[in-house]
């Protein structure tokens, strides 16, 4: 823990329904839920007016509908929610050299490293107003909550207390004074499981977790968790802020909306998987030993696999001989409702042709394949009509697709629909690299 409130936390306000609601302008207003479209979907992101009705992430998406049937409900578009996502970095980038990204809408600021006068309260509070200004400025009036504090772990606890479009700066001297009074589970990592632990052991505060011995603690959670919330009890958290944050694994996976049978559709699902997996790591510079499957059956088990490499690769052929051979271990005759793959273990270096040239038969079961089932017109997906412009995907069924045609910088605009097969009407599909 600092001296000084130096560590900022900025958490963009429901991030993805609010990129949604900007491009969207009959949606200003409304409850809007990102994800959770189909029978098995789930909630990535609702709107505060979707918030009021219970709906939360991580919801399923039948529960959010059950909560919320008025909701506009979006499949998202993670282009744009990656483009607003660098501009709010430059923005932060501009107040420190010192940025350490956590996802796309949330990240750490080192004040220490921006060069200010001082980092007196003050002084501190001023800039996160102006951080939260310009932010608003660039993203065309997305808001974000900012946690001011003299450790990671305090401003992000503080960057919770004033949502959303808000601040709370933590004066030093005042952190024991924040905590004793809150819940065990507003710190880091302790969930329903570690949280009702504590609740049997009689600990429902953060005061009372502080009058535990770090013994006791590490006899009811382990050694690294037991001595870690001990720690963080106190509020002793040195952990610096890191500008280039180290990849543990790389991973992609899909969820269908029917159930996979096919296993040769399977292993080409996986091969596009590991090549695109290769090509991450390619692009990151790492390379990696661990090979790891994910599988979830019709039944909603989930089952993992993973092989350990003699040598780091990047390559996406080599990663995909591999989850071949973990998939032909494993009995998917129910049905799959969501394939991965993953690489750990990752290093800065690559042993070539670990399992010499690829073969013409394997070449074959890498292309010529059937697209799995994937829903061609997406709520909320970009489109373009030859005559009414740019819109975007209301709903679709019944071999039709209806279309609203507004941009973030018109009026709520008209609805029409169209055969889905009517060649004035096209999708905005996203950069390559998206």
């Amino acid at each position: 823990m600092r001296a000084t409130a130096s560590v900022l936390h900025v958490d963009l306000d429901a991030f993805f329904a609010a990129v949604e609601q900007r491009d969207k302008p009959s949606l200003r207003g409304k409850p809007v839920i990102v994800g959770g479209t189909g029978g098995r979907g789930v909630v990535a992101t609702a709107s505060y007016e979707a918030r009021r009705y219970g709906v939360g992430s991580a919801m399923s998406g039948r529960e959010a509908r059950a909560r919320c049937p008025h909701a506009a409900f979006l499949s998202g578009r993670f282009h744009a929610y990656r483009a607003t996502s660098r501009l709010v970095m430059d923005v932060l980038r501009d107040v420190s050299p010192l940025v350490e990204p956590l996802s796309l809408d949330e990240a750490f600021v080192d004040l220490a490293a921006a060069g200010l006068p001082d980092l007196e309260v003050a002084t501190v509070t001023e800039v996160g107003a102006e951080l939260r200004r310009r932010i608003h400025e660039v993203t065309g009036g997305l808001t974000a909550t900012v946690g001011i504090a003299s450790s990671k772990f305090l401003a992000k606890v503080a960057s919770e207390l004033d949502k959303p479009d808000g601040m709370t700066v933590v004066a030093p001297g005042t952190e024991l004074d924040l905590l004793r009074p809150m819940r065990v589970g507003v710190i880091p990592g302790v969930g329903p499981a570690t949280a009702d632990r504590l609740r049997r052991a009689g600990i429902h505060t953060i005061a009372e977790l502080e009058r535990t011995g770090e013994d006791e603690l590490v006899a009811l959670l382990g050694k690294a968790h037991g001595h870690g919330l001990w720690q963080l009890a106190r509020a002793r958290d040195d952990r610096p802020v890191v500008s280039e944050r180290e990849a543990k694994s790389i991973s992609v996976e899909g969820t269908y909306d029917s159930d996979l049978t096919d296993r040769r559709l399977m292993e080409g699902l996986l091969t596009r998987q590991a090549r695109d997996v290769g090509a991450r790591m390619r692009k990151g510079g790492h390379s990696g030993r661990t090979v790891t499957i994910k599988v979830r059956l019709h039944d909603f088990t989930t089952l993992s696999r993973s092989s350990t490499l003699s040598s780091p690769t990047d390559d996406g052929g080599t990663i995909a001989r591999v989850a071949r051979s973990l998939l032909a271990d494993l009995d998917t005759t129910g049905g799959v409702r969501l394939l991965g793959v993953g690489v750990s273990g990752l290093a800065d270096w690559v042993q070539e042709d670990l399992f010499g040239e690829t073969t013409a038969e394997e070449d074959e079961v890498e292309v010529a394949l059937p697209t799995p089932p994937r829903r061609a017109w997406p709520p909320g997906a970009d489109v373009v009509h030859d005559e009414m412009g740019p819109g975007w995907v209301w709903g679709s069924g019944s071999g039709v697709v209806t279309v609203r045609f507004e941009t973030a910088d018109t009026p709520p605009g008209p609805v029409r629909s169209y055969r889905t097969d009517d060649p004035a009407l096209r999708r905005v599909e996203p950069p390559a690299d998206d």
